[in-house]
């Protein structure tokens, strides 16, 4: 696998990592994943351990929103990418205790097949994950736990008291657009936690910052 890059966002724990393609006239030829890369490379060491248990595979029509999911018994990261189309990923912090709790990130993922390079972005347990999609798109999501219903749950897109300061203002305004008009969203997502009642629910104790 060629990492030619690994960067932080803004809350350091969520990482993008961009791998190179190797184009010639019939096109393109990578490696997405090699897992000693991953385990290596020097900018990867907030992944050390990680193993992937589960791969997703999500399309999506323009203006779905989906998330902000995140789930525990076990804990799932998530390690996102676009095989086709745009989105923005978004990681919110669900970790009582952080510096950074109630914060949101997010990234735009796209699948341009011209390029010499594609881009993983990493969502760690602790995380609450959603994806707004932007233009048709197919979704690959490596994840580190099996799926575990009854231990899941979700932070509603629409709640008023996530904290963007940290996001790009752009994308923020991209997401808003779409999120407040779409109607490729599900019930269960529009009417999920806000931030308060998340934190005064006895399952977010599962979420300790510091504690694995």
């Amino acid at each position: 696998m060629k990492i030619t890059d690994v960067k932080s966002l803004a809350i350091a724990d969520v990482k993008v990592i961009k791998f190179g393609r190797f184009n010639d006239d019939r096109g393109y030829f990578t490696e997405v994943f090699r897992n000693s890369d991953f385990q290596h490379h020097p900018g990867m060491s907030v992944m050390n351990g990680i193993k992937f248990l589960q791969i997703n595979e999500a399309y999506s029509k323009a203006e779905t929103v989906r998330g902000l999911h995140f789930q525990w018994n076990p804990y799932m990261g998530k390690l996102v990418r676009a095989i086709k189309g745009k989105i923005i990923d978004v990681g919110l912090d669900i970790r009582k205790g952080s510096p950074n709790f109630g914060k949101i990130v997010g990234y735009e993922l796209s699948a341009d097949q011209s390029s010499g390079d594609n881009e993983w972005i990493w969502i760690p347990p602790g995380f609450a994950h959603g994806v707004v999609v932007i233009e048709e798109s197919l979704v690959e999501y490596l994840c580190s736990g099996e799926y575990s219903p009854g231990c899941e749950a979700s932070i509603s897109p629409l709640a008023k008291d996530i904290d963007w300061s940290l996001c790009d203002n752009k994308l923020k305004k991209t997401y808003d657009s779409i999120v407040s008009t779409t109607k490729l969203m599900t019930e269960k997502d529009k009417n999920g936690h806000t931030l308060a009642s998340w934190k005064a629910s006895k399952d977010s104790d599962n979420f300790i910052y510091g504690k694995r």
